[in-house]
């Protein structure tokens, strides 16, 4: 696949990005923040392209700031992973793989650099799940209640 930016061909390890999962835990109820993407404004959760020298957790931790003004507690190890086709042109696509980091909420900005190209939603998880489009994610959106379970003291 041709990089627009710099006329050369990316890799297939160039075609991974990092998300972030963002959550809270209302009682006993976990809710999730969705946000649209900028060009078909369906529903995702934010994500990115790593940039070094950041971790994948810390630049999906950044991509959740930057695209929804969320700040919290990030996971280092992935819940999994989903694959989605990301339109690069008008007659191009390619399908990449996403490693998905859960973010435990603790801060939602009044104001973040994206806020006036999105749209940000709260809703349980489940919901979430049926309203994102990749079949992968919302099977991790369903599995983000098991996960937090596990990872709370006993």
């Amino acid at each position: 696949m041709l990089d627009e930016r710099t006329g050369r061909m990316r890799d297939v390890a160039e075609l991974a990005q990092c998300a972030a999962l963002p959550y809270l835990l209302l009682g006993d109820e976990i809710r999730v923040c969705l946000i649209t993407s900028r060009g078909t404004k369906r529903w995702i959760i934010p994500k990115g392209w790593p940039n070094p020298p950041f971790q994948p957790y810390e630049q999906a931790a950044r991509e959740a700031e930057e695209e929804a003004g969320l700040v919290g507690e990030i996971a280092a190890d992935p819940i999994g992973s989903y694959t989605y086709r990301k339109r690069l042109h008008f007659f191009s696509s390619a399908e990449c793989r996403v490693s998905v980091y859960p973010l435990l909420v603790t801060i939602q900005r009044v104001r973040w650099p994206e806020q006036a190209e999105r749209e940000l939603i709260w809703v349980p998880a489940i919901e979430a799940a049926d309203m994102v489009h990749e079949a992968e994610l919302g099977r991790l959106l369903v599995s983000l209640p098991r996960w937090v379970d596990a990872k709370e003291p006993a």
